[in-house]
């Protein structure tokens, strides 16, 4: 059984996306499972997470070949060398980063030239181009024998994204309660069936031509995007917002998770805290977050010397309990054993 690679996505940003990966990357490694994390957000937040400025600071200047996802797939994009080997940061026992890099939005424009050329003759080119993330992502999970690879990415529907997805086998969807998640969402599940059925179809194409039979050894993702749940928000009392304002907007959540996503007969009488496909209310954790980011590590690692004192200490013990909770969910749908 392949790795599997789990993305996380919304079009729609502020849903707390770059976090959850953050503490879901930590959990699954304090499960001593193998976590790789490739970050594809150009603003590389997520890598901001991990590692401190300087370090980061070194990293993009020295331009090192393979030291972050633009450098491994650079070679490629100017035709100098084919893609280059990714060189992981060690986090932690059983955590892996191949850093994100701002230069990566320059390779927008070559993945979105490739996609029509992918359909045409003198595949070989094309397809390796738009299955570049993918090649890196084996060779990282090669590199360290995985058992599992975490992907973040901006909140849009462009080229860098298509490439990810197609490269996915699972995907889970933060939402908010608010109307711009919910039309995000509304987007997410026909662009996903989209892309699917367009990465079929060249890859059905790829099967048919003489490029397959010169090129034998190369092999090339399924692009199968399984829908694995949404986590939604949890949401504060606001002066300036009403409570029935987001009940509104979390109350439509699980019927259109399945018309727009799993294009099922919807069913508005289904809540979220009865719905299935809800994997967890994501709390808000308050001032425990600023505090982890200070001392940059999880929730879940504060102590009284970081200041997690009092009520603060309760509730580093309950994000261990939700974050290990949602990691065993997330790890059932994708039949990965704990």
């Amino acid at each position: 059984m392949s790795t599997p690679v789990l993305t996380f996505f919304n079009n729609k940003g502020g849903v707390g996306k770059t976090s959850l990966i953050y503490h879901l990357a930590w959990t699954f490694a304090n499960l001593r499972k193998r976590v790789v994390i490739i970050d594809l957000d150009p603003q590389a937040n997520l890598t901001a997470a991990f590692l401190d400025e300087d370090k980061i600071e070194k990293i993009w200047d020295q331009q090192s070949v393979g030291s972050t996802i633009y450098q491994c797939v650079r070679p490629l994009q100017i035709g100098i060398s084919d893609i280059a080997e990714p060189v992981l940061q060690n986090i932690a026992s059983d955590l892996y980063l191949l850093p994100g890099d701002v230069n990566l939005s320059g390779y927008e424009d070559t993945l979105s030239d490739a996609w029509p050329k992918s359909l045409d003759n003198n595949l070989y080119r094309p397809m390796r181009i738009l299955s570049s993330f993918w090649q890196v992502m084996q060779m990282a999970v090669q590199k360290v024998q995985a058992d599992i690879v975490l992907v973040d990415i901006g909140p849009n529907l462009g080229a860098i994204n298509r490439s990810v997805l197609i490269s996915t086998d699972y995907v889970v969807i933060p939402l908010g309660a608010d109307l711009f998640s919910l039309q995000g969402l509304m987007n997410l599940g026909p662009t996903l069936k989209t892309w699917e059925d367009s990465w079929q179809k060249r890859l059905g194409n790829w099967n048919d031509s003489t490029d397959k039979i010169s090129f034998p050894k190369f092999q090339l993702p399924q692009g199968k995007m399984q829908p694995v749940g949404y986590l939604c928000q949890q949401y504060g009392v606001r002066l300036d917002r009403p409570v029935k304002a987001y009940d509104k907007w979390v109350r439509r959540i699980p019927a259109v998770y399945r018309e727009s996503v799993l294009k099922e007969e919807t069913n508005s009488k289904v809540l979220l805290e009865n719905d299935p496909y809800c994997l967890a209310t994501i709390k808000h954790y308050r001032s425990l977050i600023p505090m982890a980011q200070e001392h940059r590590k999880p929730i879940f690692n504060l102590t009284s010397a970081d200041g997690a004192i009092g009520a603060h200490s309760n509730a580093v013990r309950d994000a261990k309990k939700d974050f290990e909770k949602l990691a065993r969910k997330i790890a059932g749908k994708m039949g990965i054993s704990l």
